[in-house]
């Protein structure tokens, strides 16, 4: 049943920030029962791999401990270092089994969900003292599916421990006539094998469960259309926001280029729908460059900027249309504009020549006839 959040359900899958936040809370799926199927499984095949060398070293102690010496019994001493040596026998012979079962605790996990620690999982919670929380769990769909369990588990153990017995009765029974070493070691054996088998069950559950938790945990952790909303503000930033930047990045840029606009050496225009400045140093460019264009009112303040500051204003459309499409700004103009743009600046530098010697400024555009433009540079519009 899906949950609902002001209205709205939540039928969005978890995005992957959300999954990585539940995760750093401690909230993975994870099934116990499968973590019990692999401890009762690494238990039952250490018990039958390692059950006959722990038997033989229980009896060993046995046998040590019920031959003691009368003047032993009443020394202190001597009681407290057989002690000592029956625990390090006893620890001894079941390390290896301690080992096993430590490091099935330590890889069960994996099985599902992985590793995890959270210091926020570990936190205290008064909502978890809250009774109407803890009746929600138990009479929930969560709830519900644990006494599922509880009754499925109680069924299949119980099926398979009677036919075990039923099948096994007879060995049992005819432990009573064997010698103890033998016994001890049947014994064992039929354990094992008897565990294993039960723990063997647990499979079927696990094989449940698993799936469930894994189906749950997404089910809890389902978002609203609003809260992916709120996530893309978060992690992308809102879009007005990021407008607003990108607006103020373009006034500035377009300041910067403004600023340029008085160190060019001429501007060549459409005459009206576009700008293009350039401006060529010999002793540190190989090549023009352009330093500021626009189109319509931008290109009206390059040329209002460059009557305030005499720069000359050259009337070329078919270089003006190429430049301003081929050339980004601050970039060395193309190849094949090289010789049309080589020509405006010999006539600019001979007007300001002619300007130097005497001659008045004259704020009205210049015209160039026709220039050499590549057809591959060439644009309509």
């Amino acid at each position: 049943m899906a949950e609902k959040d002001s209205g709205q359900e939540r039928t969005e899958q978890a995005t992957s920030k959300r999954l990585q936040e539940a995760r750093e809370k401690g909230q993975i799926a994870r099934s116990l029962d499968l973590n019990s199927t692999v401890m009762l499984l690494a238990s039952a095949g250490g018990f039958l791999v390692l059950g006959g060398r722990i038997t033989s070293g229980l009896l060993d102690s046995m046998r040590h401990n019920f031959h003691i010496s009368r003047e032993n019994v009443f020394n202190p001493g001597a009681m407290l270092q057989l002690l000592d040596q029956s625990v390090a026998d006893a620890l001894t012979a079941l390390a290896p089994f301690l080992v096993l079962m430590i490091v099935a605790a330590l890889l069960a996990p994996l099985a599902l969900g992985g590793w995890s620690f959270s210091s926020e999982a570990l936190g205290f919670k008064w909502e978890k003292l809250s009774p109407l929380s803890g009746l929600k769990r138990i009479f929930g769909p969560h709830g519900l599916m644990e006494l599922v369990k509880a009754f499925a588990k109680f069924m299949v153990l119980g099926a398979a421990a009677v036919v075990l017995l039923w099948n096994m009765a007879g060995d049992f029974v005819g432990l009573g006539d064997e010698p103890l070493p033998n016994a001890l070691g049947h014994v064992a054996s039929l354990l094992g094998w008897s565990f294993l088998a039960l723990s063997g069950t647990m499979v079927l559950i696990a094989a449940v469960d698993v799936p469930f938790q894994i189906w749950d945990h997404s089910r809890k952790l389902k978002m609203t259309h609003q809260e992916i909303k709120e996530e893309f503000k978060e992690t992308d930033g809102n879009p007005e926001v990021k407008g607003r930047i990108r607006s103020q990045q373009r006034e500035m840029a377009r300041r910067r280029m403004m600023a340029e606009i008085p160190r060019a050496d001429v501007i060549v225009t459409n005459p009206t729908h576009y700008a293009v400045a350039l401006r060529y140093d010999p002793d540190k460019m190989r090549s023009p460059v352009v330093v500021a264009k626009g189109a319509d009112l931008i290109a009206l303040q390059i040329r209002t900027i460059a009557v305030t500051h005499r720069i000359p204003i050259l009337s070329a459309p078919p270089l003006a249309r190429a430049l301003h499409h081929s050339t980004e700004l601050n970039h060395a103009i193309p190849a094949g504009l090289y010789l049309a743009v080589a020509q405006v600046l010999a006539y600019v530098y001979q007007l300001k020549q002619r300007q130097h010697s005497g001659a008045q400024y004259d704020e009205t555009p210049l015209t160039m006839a026709e220039l050499p433009i590549p057809d591959e540079l060439r644009r309509d519009e």
